[in-house]
């Protein structure tokens, strides 16, 4: 006797993937929440996005050009933990297509010339390393050498430890790179993303003309563990967050991600004047320059002018080879 046994899997057909908010725990369709900029649309909570999207959300359509994508770290200490620093590095570059934890170029915003600098925390936890300083660098010099404001959005967990002193010394690079741009007297304006702690807070980010931040983003040097256990003190339920920031006046403003772009140009174009100098401004425009920050200024136009001439392969921090390939990833 024959007995024919015929079995059914149950759920073999394709699942609908939903994206599920960590913050409300409603689920929603991908797409939809794309469109929505990333951000929850039942209670406003804003993911984290990576740089190429936030250039897509800021920029002009088809304005972003890229600067210094060529630029590759070094191993300086020969670091390894649980793997060698250039392993970590390379993995980086593949799961973002990004060649470091910075993208830096040109656009326009809402119609309005910058040089737009913007790090992704996806890249090593966006941790400022040789490449972020001398690309922030780079960019700030063009800015005061082209006349253009500086917008940064910033997020990252801090120092790359991976390069030791080196990362360090960025943040003291950094802050000279908005000297330069104060001394040109180009706007710039910083937006801070969740989460933006560490070196990068305590240097250039916070150093911006005008401060803003998205709601809900965390926004601190230390972490409430480390200061709690270091103070022995509690900590409000809202320590770090952009409102409790704002409240203490450590940003200018929090801006919703869908009113981003706007505000950001509405600054800038605020900064410049409205694109008319009054006479407070014209008189501020023919004081001469001061004689240290004006030769900062020269030295880093004349230094960006040369990368723009002679744009090869570059790599910082140090002696060895270059963790990646010289080749720009694919958009």
């Amino acid at each position: 006797m024959t007995v024919t046994v015929e079995i059914a899997r149950r759920g073999t057909g394709p699942q609908e993937r939903r994206w599920v908010c960590p913050k409300c725990r409603s689920d929603h369709d991908p797409a939809a929440v794309k469109e929505n900029l990333s951000v929850c649309p039942a209670c406003g909570f804003h993911q984290r996005i990576g740089a190429r999207e936030r250039i897509a959300q800021l920029a002009d359509e088809g304005t972003f050009v890229e600067y210094w994508g060529h630029l590759r770290t070094l191993d300086p200490l020969d670091f390894v933990d649980l793997e060698p620093y250039p392993e970590r590095v390379r993995e980086a570059q593949g799961a973002s297509r990004l060649t470091e934890a910075i993208v830096a170029g040109t656009a326009t915003i809402a119609a309005t010339p910058c040089v737009l600098a913007v790090m992704d925390f996806g890249f090593m936890g966006g941790s400022m390393g040789s490449v972020v300083g001398e690309k922030l660098w780079r960019a700030a010099a063009a800015a005061a050498d082209e006349g253009r404001p500086l917008v940064a959005v910033a997020s990252s967990g801090g120092a790359r430890m991976q390069e030791g002193a080196l990362s360090l010394m960025q943040m003291a690079k950094t802050t000279c790179a908005v000297d330069v741009v104060n001394d040109a007297r180009v706007p710039f304006v910083a937006v801070m993303a969740d989460p933006c702690t560490g070196g990068v807070v305590a240097s250039f980010v916070s150093l911006a003309d005008i401060c803003v931040a998205e709601p809900g983003a965390l926004l601190y040097f230390s972490g409430p563990r480390v200061i709690s256990q270091t103070t022995r003190e509690q900590l409000p339920a809202d320590f770090g967050s952009a409102e409790r920031n704002l409240v203490l006046g450590h940003l200018d403003a929090i801006v919703p991600r869908a009113e981003l772009k706007d505000k950001v140009a509405n600054y800038l174009r605020l900064l410049k004047g409205g694109g008319q100098l009054d006479g407070l401004e014209r008189r501020a425009a023919s004081r001469p320059r001061g004689g240290r920050t004006r030769r900062l200024a020269r030295a880093a136009s004349t230094r960006v002018a040369a990368a723009f001439k002679n744009p090869g392969s570059e790599s910082l921090g140090g002696s060895g080879p270059a963790p990646g390939s010289s080749e720009e990833p694919p958009a």
